[in-house]
């Protein structure tokens, strides 16, 4: 089975059942520091504390991916949300597919995320590991602690490729 994968433009619809898009517009503000910073609270919901789990925060540094990709294997992490937001003004894309004990071809999406703007994937989300279009780094909110919260599913005779 061959499978070709377009990324489509992100909306807060069509991402919900993945998780959130991580922005500020149209998003409500106070002034900070004598009115020289705007301050947006709340922004996504990060769950990290399944199993007494803790909130971290790192940065990877992403290499740049070439196209088309091959798709051999998705991931997910069934205890905690997992947040991308780019370092650098760029876009970036992101490979999913729902909840399940593995991934459903027939359900798989790609997103690209315009700059400006990051993501907050749900628990349990399956989902390639990061897509950069350049060689930089992403902030990562996710989760730390016991319990088995990376789980890997490898494709094995599915040729599934993911286009720019």
């Amino acid at each position: 089975m061959k499978i070709k994968i377009k990324p489509k433009k992100i909306n807060k619809k069509n991402f919900r059942k993945f998780g959130q898009i991580v922005d500020t517009s149209k998003k409500k503000y106070f002034k900070i520091n004598n009115g020289y910073a705007k301050r947006y609270d709340n922004l996504v919901k990060i769950n990290t504390s399944t199993k007494k789990g803790k909130t971290i925060v790192s940065i990877f540094s992403a290499k740049k991916r070439m196209f088309p990709m091959k798709i051999d294997m998705m991931e997910k992490h069934p205890l905690g949300s997992q947040a991308f937001i780019p370092m650098k003004e760029t876009s970036f894309l992101v490979f999913v597919a729902p909840k399940g004990n593995r991934p459903n071809l027939k359900k798989i999406e790609s997103f690209r995320i315009p700059k400006q703007t990051g993501i907050n994937l749900n628990s349990g989300i399956w989902h390639f590991p990061l897509i950069s279009t350049k060689d930089m780094n992403f902030l990562i909110i996710d989760r730390k602690g016991k319990g088995k919260n990376l789980i890997i599913h490898k494709f094995k005779k599915e040729k599934i490729y993911l286009s720019k």
